[in-house]
């Protein structure tokens, strides 16, 4: 929502729409492996890529190839990869069916040493040939494994997207097939392929982990599609699954796409002006919810549009707690406008001006911040360096721009960004504490090198993520300050109109009443002292009454 929309509307009486917002989550963290049978796939339909045969198997594998496979088995996992790298260096006699073989099995045995970037590094190799390659089926178990372990930065989604739907119908896919329909779901609603994506969310078993996450995309998928009513029908079958909590999914989940579901439902029956209902679900959050600051701002835009400003104003004011004096999003300026926005509204032009100058002494000053901070470093790997020392707090940057600039820095697509460096720092930890052996193999200098270049263009990608976060915030910013200004001059215009109608002896104020406060069976007023008090926050409730001219 931003103050400009519904200032427009005071004026020309326009009808401002609010959509919601997709999010983006982390997969779960738990593991699991899959069998390394070959399966048949079709060819695949992507013209850009040019398919060949999968080479025969016609050809006994050399005793080395032999030997590495052996050893896999009986899970001594160093000597088998040093095995498998010759076969792929070509100090064997190996068929080029029996490589491929040597190429999935390196792909599995990085896996199960834990250095999953660069086990995703071979796999990557088979699924870009395609059905070219005889594992190319096989892979996409362990595609889905690694999804358990690998932010989806890591480029897991488009990986597992090359397949196509109908493949995993296979019977190999038994025990990963909704976990992939998920998945799939997930890459589809990447590229914007949205009825493909809900088909594949809604393929997802009810008794799968997965049925909850797939449920809540598929939500999401509707929203993007500005289709309401099944949008909504699909947050609230969430919202039954948060009553019943079945055991086969975790608790975790269910309190979490419970507590997301709800903000989606809020926001779907805003933008169809049934701000009652809005409301509602906007105060299902917790105060415990991450979410639940940004419900009480949205919140009060719904309040604004039903003329309950004594609650508007009352969660306007929550915001300003000193229990939330290290958070912040746009909203908590934004609120600061809708303020000013409200007492326009009932023509106490004073307390609007006042509201106006409040947010250009407490955030005009920060937009000129975040331009200071977008200029420090031009290269985007060295200026992830100076982004992880802002959210560590070691950035030297004052309080509030600090406060403000690690704020900008959390959402969750940045967090995978940032996971993902965070995983190749740990294989590259890991492979200094390998075996000392197995470090002078090739295969270790290999792994070693593609972890070095991977962890340099993942620096690169989050520091430019990173960047275009601060940058956003930036013009979020230059956009309120703007609308600050729209605001100021307007109820100047007005407080002059006011003062040349009081000269001339017309009536300039109204005897209206104080706007009720209505108060249920359960809650009492109490009056607001100046000290906050924790049970308080989202309750507070603000006298008003309208100052302008009666019609």
């Amino acid at each position: 929502m931003r103050v400009s929309r519904f200032w427009q509307q005071l004026f020309c009486t326009a009808v401002a729409i609010f959509l919601a917002r997709p999010l983006a989550f982390a997969q779960g963290d738990d593991k699991g492996g899959g069998g390394d049978e070959e399966m048949t796939f079709e060819p695949t339909e992507d013209k850009s890529v040019k398919v060949e045969p999968p080479p025969p198997d016609n050809k006994p594998p050399s005793k080395t190839l032999a030997r590495a496979t052996s050893l896999y088995d009986k899970k001594d996992y160093y000597s088998a990869s040093i095995e498998f790298g010759k076969v792929l260096n070509g100090e064997t006699e190996d068929s080029a069916a029996n490589k491929q073989r040597a190429e999935f099995y390196m792909g599995k045995t990085l896996y199960q040493m834990g250095f999953y970037a660069a086990s995703l590094a071979y796999f990557d190799r088979i699924v870009a040939k395609r059905t070219g390659h005889r594992y190319f089926g096989a892979t996409l178990k362990w595609l889905a494994a690694l999804s358990r372990v690998l932010p989806e930065t890591s480029g897991i989604l488009e990986k597992i997207g090359v397949y196509d739907p109908k493949d995993l119908e296979q019977p190999i896919m038994d025990e990963v097939r909704d976990e992939l329909y998920y998945l799939l779901g997930r890459h589809f609603y990447r590229q914007g392929n949205f009825d493909q994506a809900i088909t594949l969310f809604q393929s997802v078993k009810r008794e799968n982990p997965f049925f909850v996450k797939a449920k809540f995309f598929e939500g999401v998928t509707y929203v993007r599609q500005y289709k309401g009513a099944p949008a909504v029908d699909a947050f609230k079958e969430i919202l039954i699954i948060g009553q019943e909590r079945p055991d086969y999914y975790s608790d975790e989940d269910i309190d979490t796409f419970e507590e997301l579901a709800q903000l989606q439902l809020a926001r779907v029956f805003y933008s169809t002006q049934q701000y009652d209902t809005s409301i509602k679900y906007f105060e299902k959050l917790p105060q415990e919810s991450p979410d639940w600051l940004e419900s009480l701002f949205e919140a009060s835009w719904a309040y604004f549009m039903k003329t309950n400003n004594s609650k508007a104003l009352g969660n306007i004011h929550t915001l300003n707690a000193p229990y939330f004096e290290n958070e912040f999003f746009p909203g908590m300026a934004e609120g600061v406008l809708l303020k000013a926005v409200i007492y326009f509204k009932y023509c106490q032009y004073d307390k609007a001006l006042e509201s106006v100058a409040e947010y250009n002494q407490t955030y005009g000053p920060l937009r000129e911040d975040m331009q200071q901070i977008l200029s420090k470093f031009e290269d985007n790997a060295e200026f992830y360096e100076y982004v992880k020392k802002i959210q560590d707090g070691k950035a030297g940057l004052p309080e509030r721009t600090q406060r403000v600039a690690a704020s900008s820095l959390s959402d969750r697509t940045l967090g995978k960004t940032f996971s993902w460096v965070e995983e190749l720092d740990k294989e590259l930890k890991m492979l200094e504490k390998a075996d000392k052996s197995w470090m002078t193999t090739r295969v270790a200098s290999e792994v070693l090198q593609e972890l070095t270049v991977q962890k340099s263009l993942a620096q690169a990608d989050a520091g430019k993520l990173a960047r275009e976060r601060i940058k956003r915030l930036a013009d979020e910013l230059r956009e309120l300050s703007r609308d600050g200004r729209k605001v100021r001059i307007e109820t100047l215009n007005q407080k002059a109109g006011q003062i040349d109608a009081k000269a001339r002896g017309e009536q300039i104020s109204g005897d209206h009443q104080v706007e009720p406060i209505n108060v249920d069976d359960e809650h009492f007023l109490w009056k607001f002292n100046g000290e906050y008090w924790k049970d308080e926050l989202g309750f507070y409730r603000f006298k008003i009454r309208s100052r302008c001219p009666k019609k």
